[in-house]
């Protein structure tokens, strides 16, 4: 069979999948063939079938007027192109309509309901309807990405003004020029959207508004634009969900962080920390174990581990762990601050104050450090070193409130309310949405005896955040000053609106029960305290998982490993583990006996020398220091005839 056609009529190919049995159009012979239109050799026999039909039941079809069908197998069959020189354009125009009312029922075809017959035709070809539906179920399922049009590349600024862009945003955030930090990172988004950075910028900043929708979709937008390639917009997004408490959605976008790039730390660190708080140790240690496999050694990993084990009471291991995560970056001020605080609480207190010092020389601008170092002195009854520690931090960071409100309580406790009123009017005045400097406010006037305006700083404080932690704590602080002042259904209320934010607190419930016994309710007391004891979540840390623990941390104990049968569980297993354990206590002593030789530490000096601090003009640093975000607030809460007023600076 030979299909004869002028010679360019220019028809657009066929698509073999597009067509079904009953308008596939084939030649059998195509290596004979001089015609122009592409031939679907696995529609021969339907479409040869359908001509039988057509001649049985004697309807004509214009088909037949321009096919010839050859019989013989010499080659004098064969149809001479000549013979289409004498078409006319009549014939011409009814072979191409003819063609497109043989394309059209297929278009109609597949646009239906049906979709295309998922029957087989009837010379035993399949049809491939069942194949087509089967993609485009599976198309469906598919994340589609939109990536963001932005401007075309002949038209964009210097790569340098990205980079300009970003650091000026950051400067902005900073200085809490959130308006125009935004209006940066949309331009940067806009000129530049392949580009993940300016995504996770304006994503961040969102947050710290705590307009969580909005850097849900930027970082939705982020994820399409680069193509879902980015780990840094997954995990940000996936922290966001977390902060939100949509655990199973933060579980999902951390995962899609690490298929993204398993070598991205922050990511395994992130979800193992999001398994930990959770109760989920043997899983956090699981993840915590494939970041460090997959991209060596980290501060943070090891850190994280460090602390799993001090929690168990496992503290050599803690303190093996906080070596090795000391050597990956002697600049951690993270992990010897860690460390610092699990010998703190051991009671190690020279070892915790040289390990403070490694922290602040690691690190002498973070305000953590000399945070948590000057509330160790405090409680060591260093009263002075501790409040010069918390100026000094203070003078470093001047847009910290923490420290002006630990300055304040420490303050309260060692000199005078009204200085502390004046520390927590600045602390609040630095950041209005600091939840704790209102909290801590309102504890000490309800201990000076100012009910009202303590009730009054407590609300403030739960209008900020009425779900985080510290509105649970608020919430328990106000129950107690209800009942101190008789007010027992209110009590009630506040301590159970804190138990819906954090049933797990122990210090809520018990003091829930006290406010029962004491009212002659001994019988609803006992009912609390059961209530507790059968809703508590109660992580049990077995060590079982400490027998293979080495085999995914240290590489250098390998040899080791092998030479004692770690892997075996023999009679000398046990005695290797105790061979190993002395090992992990010998380096742990070495590294302390270095960090005790080291210490020729002089804060003074330090300061002056790397800081360029007068420690005698600490407090008039303080005095000089006006916060910039007190110009713009509409109101600021002052004391006056003991009542709390509003004042308005506009």
């Amino acid at each position: 069979m030979q299909l004869l056609s002028p010679p360019k009529p220019q028809i657009p190919p066929f698509t073999p999948s597009l067509f079904t049995s009953h308008s596939s159009f084939a030649n059998p012979n195509t290596s004979r063939s001089h015609a122009n239109v592409p031939i679907n050799g696995l529609a021969t026999t339907p479409f040869l079938k359908f001509l039988m039909l057509s001649s049985k039941t004697g309807s004509a079809s214009p088909l037949q007027d321009h096919i010839i069908f050859s019989e013989s197998e010499d080659e004098q069959d064969e149809v001479r192109v000549e013979e289409d020189k004498g078409k006319t354009d009549e014939q011409k125009e009814a072979l191409e309509g003819l063609l497109l009312s043989v394309r059209r029922p297929v278009k109609e075809d597949i646009e239906s309901k049906d979709g295309l017959s998922g029957n087989a035709g009837e010379d035993g070809y399949p049809s491939t309807s069942k194949l087509d539906q089967g993609l485009s179920e599976f198309a469906k399922k598919m994340p589609i990405f939109a990536p963001e049009r932005g401007v075309a590349p002949d038209e964009r600024p210097l790569g340098i003004n990205l980079e300009l862009g970003l650091y000026r945003a950051k400067v902005l955030s900073r200085d809490f020029q959130h308006k125009e930090a935004e209006q940066i990172l949309q331009k940067c988004i806009l000129f530049w959207p392949e580009d993940g950075r300016a995504y996770v910028a304006l994503g961040k900043l969102l947050c710290k508004q705590s307009k969580f929708a909005e850097a849900r979709s930027v970082y939705e937008r982020g994820s399409q634009a680069t193509q879902g390639d980015n780990p840094y917009i997954w995990q940000c997004w996936a922290v966001l969900e977390k902060k939100v408490g949509n655990v199973r959605r933060a579980r999902e976008l951390f995962d899609a962080a690490t298929v993204a790039d398993k070598r991205h730390v922050a990511a395994w660190h992130g979800w193992a920390v999001l398994e930990i708080n959770q109760g989920n140790l043997n899983k956090a240690r699981n993840l915590l174990g494939k970041g460090l496999k997959y991209s060596g050694g980290n501060e943070y990993i090891y850190q994280t581990l460090a602390l799993l084990e001090a929690k168990g009471n496992r503290f050599e291991q803690a303190r093996y762990l906080f070596q090795q995560a000391t050597q990956c970056n002697p600049k951690s001020c993270a992990s010897w601050l860690a460390w610092a605080q699990v010998e703190m609480q051991q009671q190690n207190n020279h070892l915790a104050r040289l390990l403070f010092e490694k922290a602040v020389q690691s690190s002498p601008k973070n305000r953590f450090a000399w945070h948590v170092w000057a509330l160790f002195e405090a409680n060591q009854a260093n009263v002075e070193k501790g409040r010069k520690l918390l100026k000094i931090g203070h003078a470093l960071n001047p847009r910290d409130p923490v420290l002006l409100q630990s300055l304040a309580l420490l303050e309260y406790k060692h000199s005078s309310a009204n200085l502390a009123r004046v520390l927590f009017r600045r602390a609040s005045a630095i950041d209005p949405r600091h939840q704790p400097v209102w909290f801590a406010w309102g504890w000490m006037e309800w201990k000076e005896g100012n009910i009202n305006i303590a009730r009054e700083l407590y609300q403030r404080a739960l209008s900020i955040d009425l779900e985080s932690a510290s509105a649970a704590r608020c919430l328990q602080a106000w129950g107690v000053l209800e009942q101190r002042a008789g007010n027992l259904s209110a009590a009630r209320r506040l301590f159970r609106s804190s138990l819906n934010i954090n049933s797990q607190s122990y210090v809520t419930w018990m003091t829930w029960a006290a406010l029962e016994e004491e009212h002659g309710n001994a019988v609803r007391a006992e009912e609390i305290r059961n209530l507790y004891f059968q809703q508590r979540t109660e992580v049990v840390d077995d060590a079982s998982w400490v027998t293979g623990f080495f085999d995914i941390f240290d590489p250098a104990l390998d040899s080791i490993k092998r030479l004692l049968n770690f892997e075996q569980t023999s009679p000398g297993f046990f005695r290797s583990q105790k061979i190993l354990a002395k090992f992990q206590q010998s380096e742990s002593s070495t590294t302390i006996k270095n960090i005790q030789d080291a210490n020729s530490f002089n804060l003074d000096a330090f300061i002056k020398e790397k800081l360029s601090l007068d420690v005698s003009k600490l407090d008039e640093q303080m005095e000089k220091y006006e916060p910039r975000s007190s110009a713009n607030r509409r109101n600021i809460w002052t004391r006056s005839s003991g009542k709390l007023h509003s004042t308005n600076l506009q």
